[in-house]
């Protein structure tokens, strides 16, 4: 049986030296703050604000709610993400993405009006150029970077490793695979064109599955002594439960170590995302306390 890589202490672990980080601010007389931009009330955003709250109140971040209604023009979201942008005691903003039906045709342009230093969810084109440069500006998507902190929590040296990832979108694909790239891994981006997955991925040392598709990541993919990161959330009708990608009682009797669903990536991004908020806030005063 695979060994389980759990995301609560790795939250846990970040969680203990944001307090630090936190407690140094405050004492320097800044009160870190993460405005949260939401348009309607969809329950799945609703539910995620409130885990945010819960989260930021422990770390020690103010949580500010800007609301717009379902049926908001594009020219209210275009003031409220210019207003947080001049508002010098929000130091990074939450979008929450994917607008109504009526605005997604202005979503990309009205998102890339956020100022790159208060993106704390690297959406924009502008933390998008960051990381693929490798500058250190910006910050990259908080769900790759959980997988990062996660790797390092279990001590998994990238090194050298062949990596497969599975998914090639802007929010887990692509910035993952440039975080690996970074850490001197050699990458593989698979997607749905891909041909034979199954025999690129059983070669990998590591596979990270944000496929977003049921059951997609079978044994017939895996090989003995993987690392599997399974990042994706799916809904399984069958079982009325939460799964990711992995058929996970085949794979994880293949696999060396394998991420839980619910429990694993998902579990250490809303703690990714107030490691943020606090670098950002830092870097409004750099002597107030050193990041880490």
């Amino acid at each position: 049986m695979a060994k389980l890589l759990s995301g609560k202490p790795v939250a846990q672990a970040l969680g203990e030296r944001l307090q630090a980080r936190s407690a140094a601010l405050r004492a320097a007389g800044i009160a870190p703050a993460l405005a949260i931009l939401r348009i309607g009330a969809r329950e799945d955003d609703l539910a995620y604000e409130r885990g945010l709250e819960k989260r930021a109140a422990r770390l020690g971040v103010e949580v500010r709610r800007k609301l717009l209604p379902a049926d908001c023009g594009a020219e209210a979201v275009r003031a409220a993400i210019v207003a947080l942008n001049r508002d010098e005691t929000v130091h990074g903003v939450l979008v929450f993405r994917p607008f109504p039906a009526h605005l997604r045709p202005f979503e990309a342009e009205l998102c890339a009006l956020l100022a790159p230093e208060k993106d704390v969810d690297g959406m924009t084109p502008a933390s998008m150029a960051g990381l693929y440069s490798g500058s250190g500006t910006g910050f990259a998507p908080c769900t790759a970077e959980a997988c990062m902190e996660l790797l390092d929590y279990y001590h998994y040296d990238c090194a050298g490793k062949r990596a497969v990832v599975i998914g090639r979108s802007l929010v887990i694909g692509k910035p993952v695979a440039l975080l690996l790239l970074a850490r001197n891994a050699t990458v593989t981006v698979c997607h749905t064109r891909t041909r034979d997955l199954a025999a690129l991925s059983r070669q990998a040392d590591l596979i990270v599955t944000a496929a977003g598709c049921l059951d997609s990541l079978t044994a017939a993919h895996c090989s003995a002594g993987q690392t599997v990161l399974d990042v994706s959330v799916n809904w399984n009708e069958r079982t009325q439960s939460l799964c990711g990608d992995a058929e996970f009682s085949a794979v994880s009797e293949t696999v060396g170590a394998i991420t839980p669903v619910p429990g694993g990536v998902g579990a250490v991004t809303s703690t990714v995302l107030m490691a943020h908020v606090l670098r950002a806030a830092e870097n409004t005063n750099p002597g107030s306390t050193t990041a880490s």
